[in-house]
């Protein structure tokens, strides 16, 4: 309410509304339509605003923060995918190949559920990216493509990979609350400091362990290379027992089209994603000096938005 990414010294309500009105706005779901209309008009008041009435200064940093609205939108839609669109889509895959028979309005359902739950990454990183005076913007055009098929190729076998340990047996949602967990422990140990309190800050970890669940994110906007090499190890050794457990253990689905069909999916995306993930950032990634934007995160004209933001930053 008092701006993006929690202004702490206080303010104005971003909407120019009271607090109950606010409370009222989001009891019937109208919060993130509020949100928008506010970057809009933010966005046209600096369009119609004549270019002599700014400082190049000023005009940094109106530019600046407009796209710290627009991350923070794009953030707020990364966390309904992952808390909302993905558990749905999963019990969706569940039921779907529980009754091994399904429309072809449900597949073109499932492909577009898998389709905006990658690109709410990629919007995310892209607008990041831009919104982080030292840091580099995610180039348009090929690189864009790249980290989109790695993102949803990844997040496709994976989630594949859960429908099929649930098809082999309910009692796996035990096994994924533990990857949550785990997730969440590694966060914790990270000690992120989004959050303006210690128990938003304990939320906000485990929102991120859901996350971690189904795809890699860095939290921290740090070096990550070792801990990717190990949560993709995790992730092909998954992908790899799901199937084979539900051919060894249920051997009348050995040859059933909808094994050999998501089997091959999943071993065909988790190939296919991974060798993208490599291409990405072995030629196409954006190359930052991270130690001089270390250094600046220690000066004391930096924004609590920029650091915030930079806290949350995926590699």
């Amino acid at each position: 309410m008092n701006g993006p990414l929690v202004n702490t010294v206080g303010g104005p309500n971003i909407s120019g509304t009271s607090t109950g009105g606010l409370a009222v706005l989001h009891l019937f779901g109208m919060g993130i339509f509020t949100r928008y209309y506010h970057l809009l008009r933010e966005g046209f008041t600096v369009v119609w605003t004549t270019s002599h009435s700014y400082t190049e200064e000023q005009r940094r940093d109106v530019h600046q923060n407009l796209f710290c609205l627009a991350t923070d939108l794009s953030m707020l839609k990364l966390l309904e995918a992952f808390l909302e669109s993905v558990p749905q889509l999963l019990l969706q895959l569940y039921i779907v190949m529980g009754q091994n028979e399904c429309s072809l309005i449900q597949y073109f359902s499932m492909a577009f559920s898998f389709f905006n739950i990658a690109w709410a990454l990629v919007d995310y990183r892209r607008c990041l990216r831009r919104s982080l005076p030292h840091v580099s913007e995610m180039p348009s055009g090929l690189p864009t493509a790249i980290y989109l098929l790695y993102k949803l190729c990844t997040i496709t076998s994976h989630i594949l990979s859960y429908a099929l340990l649930l098809i082999l047996s309910p009692y796996s949602t035990i096994a994924l609350t533990i990857v949550w967990f785990l997730a969440t422990i590694w966060t914790h140990m990270l000690q992120t400091n989004f959050c303006s309190s210690g128990k938003l800050e304990l939320l906000y970890r485990a929102v991120i362990g859901v996350i971690l669940t189904f795809t890699f994110f860095n939290v921290k906007g740090q070096d990550t290379k070792v801990a990717m090499i190990i949560y993709y190890l995790f992730y092909a050794i998954t992908n790899i027992i799901a199937p084979s457990l539900l051919a060894l253990l249920k051997p009348e689905l050995q040859t059933a089209t909808f094994l050999l069909t998501v089997g091959g999916l999943i071993f065909g995306g988790s190939v296919l994603g991974l060798v993208c993930l490599v291409l990405y950032y072995l030629l196409l990634h954006p190359r930052e000096k991270w130690r001089e934007a270390d250094e600046v995160d220690g000066l004391e004209n930096e924004t609590e938005t920029t650091r915030r933001i930079r806290n949350f930053l995926q590699p």
